[in-house]
């Protein structure tokens, strides 16, 4: 197959290079183009398969067939509104938030099938080093939402850990140190985080993710550790960080439940089956 995979590469930590590792590992014949240079592709693929990178500023042409998308957003207001716009003519839409492809499917009448965000082994990977921290969290601190008091008090709390932004190439440093890694879902998406950490063989601990396929995917208290309110995510943190070995049973069942199937070379075979 001579597929044709769109998305701007604005960054090297983004789902669209996870996708293009994968698929360049496969049999079939990939090309990368920018989505703004989608008018001048030629028609001579058999698959024009789009990556949401955030930007929806372009689209694909509905000429060039047969088109799928990727859409990671649905999660979010205002991506959602601008997905909802442009999903209509493809004839694949695939959601990385089960909730956005029962969505799209109910409002916009399309084949919109869930699958899920995953894991780069060759980016997030278990390292062999000392479990030094107690907490590990990479990422913002999500503004407006209550993962702003969260972290501060992991911080205060839990002084040895990391606990905001760093480069990627450093993240399977920071959570293979990390005696327990720290999730909070915004928009109750399953998002990159939960499959990167755990893909790292950290113990996740993450907010309660209300249906969307979450537990479809994994199982609390076998693969990672769910927490409801602040006070029991202290209570969890303080239990697992004294109670080593059922820490690391948990951390290693859930590190081989990430690589062994939920890679993005999971993701693509899906994607390829149900195109094929």
């Amino acid at each position: 197959m001579k597929i044709a995979l769109l998305f701007d590469k604005l960054r090297e930590d983004t789902g669209g290079i996870y996708f293009e590792r994968a698929l360049k590992e496969t049999e079939h014949e990939v090309r990368h183009f920018w989505l703004k240079d989608a008018n001048s592709i030629k028609p001579e693929f058999d698959l024009y398969l789009r990556i949401d990178h955030g930007d929806y500023k372009d689209d694909l042409p509905a000429r060039l067939r047969p088109s799928a998308f990727y859409v990671v957003d649905t999660h979010l207001k205002k991506p959602y509104i601008k997905i909802k716009k442009q999903a209509g003519h493809y004839d694949f839409i695939f959601c990385a938030q089960r909730e956005g492809a029962e969505r799209l499917k109910r409002e916009l009448k399309v084949n919109a099938i869930w699958i899920p965000l995953g894991c780069d082994p060759q980016i997030h990977k278990r390292l062999n080093i000392e479990k030094r921290l107690d907490v590990g969290f990479v990422g913002t601190d999500g503004k407006k939402n209550p993962r702003v008091e969260l972290i501060k008090l992991l911080a205060r709390k839990y002084p040895n850990s990391f606990i905001g932004r760093a480069d990627f190439r450093f993240l399977s440093n920071i959570y293979s140190s990390a005696k327990i890694s720290f999730n909070y879902s915004i928009s109750n998406d399953i998002n990159m985080r939960i499959f990167e950490a755990m893909a790292c063989g950290s113990m996740l601990i993450t907010n309660y993710i209300k249906d969307n396929g979450f537990d479809e995917l994994f199982t609390a208290g076998e693969h990672l550790v769910i927490y409801k309110n602040k006070n029991e995510l202290l209570r969890l943190v303080d239990y697992y960080l004294e109670h080593d070995k059922e820490r690391e049973e948990i951390a290693r069942r859930g590190y081989e439940l990430a690589i062994s199937r939920h890679t993005y070379g999971d993701r693509v075979r899906q994607i390829l089956s149900y195109v094929k």
